[in-house]
């Protein structure tokens, strides 16, 4: 008899441990306080995402990209977000940092005056532009100015500027037109502002195929390798997170909207809106194909500055798996 309890009290343990939840897998996160990404958790977490995807994800918000940057190359976090091209940058100069695909949603060049239409219309105007000489956005909107046979740096007076700094001088009329982040044009698009020119329109005229993503995940190879099923557990959970913010308002509304602090019903709104369109819908592979199309375009005009040593986009910048596919 004893030893038929010490068999049952045996299979009963297996049991127990076979229906016990996996431990979840912990992931840290650094990301910037006002960034979608902590839309995108918050709603997991409302939801129970997280749980879902056996993820334990340690998120620290951060006062500017500029600190995730430095936190994913300090080993003080796991993922951020961040663009391409600072990943192309970063592998061209040694380290190595991949990215996968998050969001394509890019600004535009704001105005309220009618006289403005195209980027022919820029001349002779003064145009804010968000960032510095060497923002991206700025870099394509002048090689698209060029294809059309204008030259902003010669025809337009140019103020550089913080994206908010920009906005305000926007909106006190002490400047023509605004080049703008996504989010500030989402707030001038409230304010009675019209989109002159879209990013968009500006990626596909410098060869893109499509609306080409723009922020991604970064994190370290060597964490992909030993971390792979997380990580997919860990996109489909945020593929999730923006399909609920897109398709339900109890999403939007108890979770996002509030995040989105004093904003009136409108310019909620237009975020929803603009946040929805840059979700991407591609491939990585046609992602990666456009990005490297543009990226000649950004060599071009910013050299070394902007992209450092490398002279095309390095094949590892966008995550690939162990058998060398686009995840």
């Amino acid at each position: 008899m004893r030893n038929f309890f010490v068999a049952l009290a045996a299979c009963l343990a297996s049991v127990f441990l076979l229906a016990a939840p996996a431990q979840a897998e912990k992931l840290r996160i650094a990301l910037q306080k006002t960034g979608t990404l902590g839309w995108e958790l918050a709603v997991a977490k409302a939801f129970g995402l997280d749980t879902e995807a056996k993820l334990n994800i340690d998120a620290a918000e951060l006062a500017s990209t500029d600190a995730g940057k430095i936190a994913i190359q300090g080993g003080g976090a796991d993922i951020i977000i961040s663009d391409w091209l600072w990943v192309a940058r970063q592998r061209a100069q040694g380290a190595k940092l991949t990215f996968y695909p998050h969001s394509s949603a890019i600004g535009a060049v704001m105005t309220k005056d009618p006289a403005i239409n195209s980027v022919k219309d820029l001349a002779g105007k003064k145009l804010g532009v968000a960032g510095g000489p060497l923002d991206k956005s700025w870099l394509m909107l002048k090689a698209y100015a060029l294809k059309d046979g204008v030259d902003l740096d010669k025809t337009a007076t140019v103020l550089y500027g913080a994206p908010p700094l920009i906005a305000e001088k926007a909106l006190q009329g002490e400047i023509d037109a605004a080049l703008e982040f996504w989010n500030f044009a989402a707030d001038l698009e409230a304010q009675g502002f019209t989109r002159a020119v879209e990013l968009t329109d500006v990626e596909k005229a410098l060869g893109a195929k499509g609306d080409v993503v723009v922020t991604g995940y970064v994190f370290d190879e060597d964490f992909a390798a030993k971390n792979k099923d997380a990580l997919a557990r860990f996109f489909s959970m945020t593929k999730k997170a923006k399909e609920l913010i897109a398709t339900s308002d109890r999403a939007w509304g108890a979770v996002i909207a509030q995040r989105l602090g004093g904003k009136d019903a409108k310019t909620v709104d237009i975020y929803r809106k603009r946040y929805v369109a840059g979700a991407p819908k591609r491939s990585v592979a046609q992602e990666e194909a456009d990005a490297r199309t543009l990226y000649g375009a950004l060599a071009a005009l910013g050299g070394e500055k902007l992209v450092g040593p490398g002279k095309t986009l390095d094949p590892g910048t966008f995550y690939k798996d162990a058998k060398g596919k686009p995840r």
